[in-house]
């Protein structure tokens, strides 16, 4: 097993090519560009309590931060905690069974605002979780999914404050969690093509509106969308 240990303070690129690599990243400062790549099967990028060689953390606190990641192969996870304002963020994931589980600012230290996400997934089986604004607000979140490939599952939350959220998803079987809340709205764009969809949507913003737009081909599935600024409880 090949594995890297650093702490980022300056610009830099790491690739590692062998299989079960695993990438240590702890980072303080501002105007990071950070690249990180792995090919091959079961490799981390440590933090949320990791694996394998018991990593951790994948920790970034940083303002003007662009973070660029490719995990490339089947079974790899990318875990970690970002803190910051001015996130730009480029997650590429090609294979099955991956995992990413990434909080945005779960202690709300910076505030997480003016950030954009691009995510791209290639394959099957992988689950996403997201959390962003966790303990903040998102100010002006720009989101966007582009997702190829069947069973996969997206479960993502944000704590709005005009956010924006864009979700392409082209398969079979796939399932899209989302929960939007916060004072200030947000805005979900779903374009779906595949059979047997499950999506979960709630928008729960309190003192504003609430956008969402779906265009949906396929056949059958379950919808169950719910928005709400403040009234009685309600379910699907």
């Amino acid at each position: 097993m090949k594995k890297t240990l650093i702490s980022v303070l300056a610009i830099f690129t790491l690739a590692a090519t062998a299989s079960d690599n695993e990438i240590y990243v702890e980072q303080t400062g501002a105007t990071l560009n950070l690249n990180l790549e792995q090919l091959g099967a079961g490799n981390i990028i440590g933090g949320l309590e990791s694996a394998a060689g018991d990593l951790n953390p994948f920790d970034l606190d940083a303002v003007s931060l662009t973070l660029e990641i490719n995990q490339i192969g089947n079974s790899n996870k990318m875990l970690g905690d970002i803190y910051g304002d001015s996130i730009t963020g480029f997650f590429n994931f090609d294979g099955d069974s991956n995992s990413f589980t990434i909080q945005g600012d779960p202690t709300g230290s910076y505030g997480i605002d003016s950030s954009n996400y691009n995510v791209a997934v290639t394959g099957g089986s992988n689950t996403f979780t997201l959390d962003h604004g966790t303990t903040a607000l998102a100010g002006t979140l720009d989101l966007d999914w582009i997702i190829q490939g069947d069973s996969n599952t997206f479960d993502f939350n944000i704590n709005y404050d005009g956010a924006t959220n864009y979700v392409d998803v082209d398969g079979d079987s796939n399932t899209i969690n989302f929960t939007g809340q916060g004072e200030d709205g947000g805005y979900f764009y779903l374009d779906q093509t595949g059979n047997s969809r499950t999506f979960n949507i709630n928008q729960l913003s309190t003192l504003n509106n609430d956008w969402l737009k779906i265009m949906s081909t396929g056949n059958s599935g379950t919808v169950c969308i719910t928005q709400n600024d403040g009234g009685t409880s309600t379910s699907c």
